[in-house]
């Protein structure tokens, strides 16, 4: 029996010094958090929240960074070329899986370039419309839009954002002639609505419950497979009449190829630790947020899914990128 346990004890000793002393101390230092998007949008506010409980279980600080620009390729670029060692992680959003589409000369590659470590959560976005122009469902706003042909437009807070290709796919599954208007923030897009400048939006549910509940724009549908538990009484686009309309956008946790895979293992187990605490949990549904969980593996498979799928979706509205 010596002998046997011997030899056991010798395996396990091999197989941990295996593994790089990085790895195994991993961390010891502060953690860098690039966000490629400016302070205080949603792709902001979410990481943080996760980040902060991270932070208390990991026991070290992590620093998040925003580095806005090229919507979202700047900061991302610089995430992939950072040093991968656990010491530098991106959170982004669905702009992670669309870029590729619309910037043709991209330095980096959203799939091999990174790693998928785990979903941060989801939210839908919401079809809102100005209250005077009366609309009670979204097949009543369709039916007017097909009324008058090439009138309707759409409010967006930027080419090839989330909130833009909500209604670029909502727009086809209707099949209605509607108008892009970009602005430069979210506010300005909704402020438009309201004023009745602009005929629909597809706002973040955070951003839209207060003024949904306040009168100041209508809710028509939300774009998820189920319905919000802040707006029950508001249908999915599926449930209002409109097949493959939903786009809800995503939260992502990813870290550079070639992080050490223990590192990675770790990241994904603590972070999903952090998003089952209950204080994380109530500060997302605050904002709309659910969380998404997925076993490993399973979100490099949608992040991989989801080029390929905005891919398609850009090719067919013939979006481009100023």
């Amino acid at each position: 029996m010596k002998p046997l346990c011997l030899q056991g004890f010798t395996w396990l000793a091999l197989a941990v010094a295996a593994v790089p002393v990085e790895a195994q101390t991993w961390p010891t230092r502060p953690i860098r958090a690039i966000v490629p998007i400016a302070a205080g949008s949603l792709t902001d506010i979410v990481p943080r929240l996760v980040l902060e409980q991270l932070s208390t279980q990991l026991g070290q600080r992590i620093v998040v960074e925003n580095r806005p620009g090229a919507g979202s390729t700047l900061g991302t670029a610089a995430a992939a070329k950072a040093a991968p060692d656990g010491y530098t992680v991106l959170v982004n959003s669905s702009a992670h899986t669309v870029a590729p589409s619309l910037y043709a000369n991209l330095d980096y590659d959203p799939a091999r370039d990174f790693v998928a470590v785990a979903p941060l959560g989801v939210s839908p976005f919401v079809l809102v419309a100005p209250p005077a122009r009366g609309f009670r469902t979204a097949g009543e706003l369709v039916a007017a839009a097909k009324a008058k042909p090439g009138t309707f437009n759409f409010s967006s807070p930027g080419i090839g954002t989330a909130s833009h290709l909500s209604a670029e796919r909502f727009r086809l599954s209707a099949g209605v002639q509607a108008s892009h208007v970009p602005f430069k923030g979210g506010s300005e897009a909704l402020t438009e609505v309201m004023t009745g400048r602009v005929d629909f939006f597809f706002v973040a549910l955070g951003a839209a419950l207060p003024l949904i509940q306040e009168g100041a724009v209508t809710a028509l549908a939300v774009n998820d497979v189920k319905r919000s538990a802040a707006l029950p009484d508001v249908p999915t686009t599926a449930e209002a009449g409109f097949a493959n309309a939903e786009y809800p956008t995503w939260f992502g946790l990813f870290v550079p190829a070639r992080t050490p895979r223990e590192i990675i293992d770790r990241l994904q187990r603590e972070t999903v630790m952090a998003l089952q605490a209950p204080n994380v949990q109530e500060k997302l549904r605050t904002i709309g947020v659910d969380p998404a969980p997925m076993v490993p593996g399973a979100f490099g498979a949608y992040v991989e899914k989801q080029i390929a799928a905005d891919a398609a979706l850009v090719a067919l509205t013939k979006i481009k990128a100023e």
